[in-house]
């Protein structure tokens, strides 16, 4: 058998572990597997008439994975490309109408080159792929899958936002850095006497906010799901700073949170998925925390610091166990599933599941909307990380 893996989206710690898994387990038992570098991307711009894109595919062994896991990110390179919505400037060269080259030049439409995938596929050999992606990425496997490619898809996303799975690969790296990272900041900002405004990562889920700020005791927590109101947090963080012996405060905010009446700070082209770059809430807040209060306020975006690094030990194992799972699919013919986690036990479900919902802070259960900080009073029966 021959196993197509590649990576798709941004990257996250844990992902070169379960590359790693997968690789040894199918050498273990006599199959091959072919990396497929920058995701989608590699498949859609791959051409089997030209050598020079053969750099879009990486045959694995056991000795080219021997040290990937010791590292974060993904050696097999990412993008966020989906072969099904090509803009006209992104259509590979040869792949264009050299019969008509002006036609092509002012065509405007979206192209859906899934055939050019499933044929590559087929040249390739490829009897079975692994996407390890979000629901962006897992999007596009759905879709070959629905046109007949064998798929078994890996959750992973440091948002953990992948509905139908209680964990995704790269969220506990990502708090275990937030938290950090918060903790690091209480020296300068105590030094001070200041107020920090500390922005993460998370688009439409607050959860790393929520978690990060509940993990290290920081006073106040913005997340995606709840828009807030700038004077209501100022009052309510002037009154942290003074029940403070050190006198400072801080505040964690998603990138995806938004003022009461505003919108969501994007800028730039939307991606082939429809999304456009977030970042600079935290600004704007820390700004209007000034404004209001008079206060010195620092801002900090952690960014990409969250999803940098090694992954933590419960990454290596997820990332592990998901590849082991993953496999144990392939060997018994199934596809069209997604592994997951679903109440502490490592199960799969369609990988359709993935477009029937949206993962969301439970807000009634977990966050104090009133007061801008996590609920978390009893745990009874809830999942380790409080989804």
């Amino acid at each position: 058998m021959k196993i197509g893996i590649l990576t798709g989206g941004g990257d996250v710690p844990g992902l070169n572990p379960c590359i790693k898994a997968v690789v040894n387990r199918a050498n273990d038992a006599g199959h091959e597997v072919l990396g497929i570098r920058r995701g989608w991307g590699g498949l859609l711009w791959y051409n089997r008439e030209d050598p020079a894109t053969e750099k879009f595919l990486m045959p694995l062994d056991k000795q080219k994975v021997r040290k990937v896991d010791r590292t974060g990110g993904t050696f097999l390179h990412t993008s966020r490309t989906n072969p099904a919505k090509v803009r006209p400037q992104n259509v590979p060269e040869f792949l264009r109408d050299p019969d008509h080259p002006e036609a092509e030049a002012a065509d405007t439409r979206i192209r859906d080159f899934t055939p050019h995938v499933m044929s590559n596929l087929e040249h390739l050999g490829i009897d079975v792929l692994i996407p390890i992606g979000g629901d962006d990425t897992l999007s596009f496997g759905e879709r070959l899958h629905s046109e007949g490619v064998p798929v078994i898809a890996i959750p992973k996303t440091m948002d953990n936002d992948v509905y139908g799975t209680d964990y995704c690969i790269g969220f506990s790296t990502a708090v275990t850095r937030s938290v950090l990272i918060l903790n690091q900041l209480r020296t300068s900002t105590g030094s001070h006497e200041r107020i920090a405004v500390i922005e993460l990562f998370g688009r439409n889920s607050g959860e790393t906010s929520l978690i990060s700020s509940y993990l290290a005791g920081v006073d106040r927590a913005i997340i995606s799901e709840v828009p807030f109101d700038p004077e209501r947090l100022a009052s309510f963080v002037m009154d942290d700073k003074a029940s403070n012996p050190s006198n400072y405060a801080m505040v964690t905010i998603s990138e995806g949170a938004h003022m009461i009446g505003q919108k969501v700070v994007e800028y730039g082209e939307a991606d082939a998925y429809g999304h456009r770059k977030l970042g600079g809430i935290g600004e704007i807040t820390g700004q209007a925390m000034k404004r209001i209060t008079g206060q010195n306020v620092i801002t900090q975006r952690v960014a990409y610091l969250m999803r940098s690094g090694a992954p933590d030990a419960l990454d290596l194992m997820v990332g592990f166990n998901y590849a082991h799972l993953a496999m144990d699919l392939i060997t018994s013919k199934a596809s069209g599933r997604m592994v997951a986690l679903r109440d502490g036990t490592y199960t799969h479900i369609p990988m359709s599941t993935v477009a029937n919902g949206v993962k969301r802070v439970d807000v009634d259960e977990l966050y104090d909307s009133q007061n801008y900080v996590p609920k978390v009073r009893s745990v009874l029966g809830k999942p380790m990380f409080l989804y």
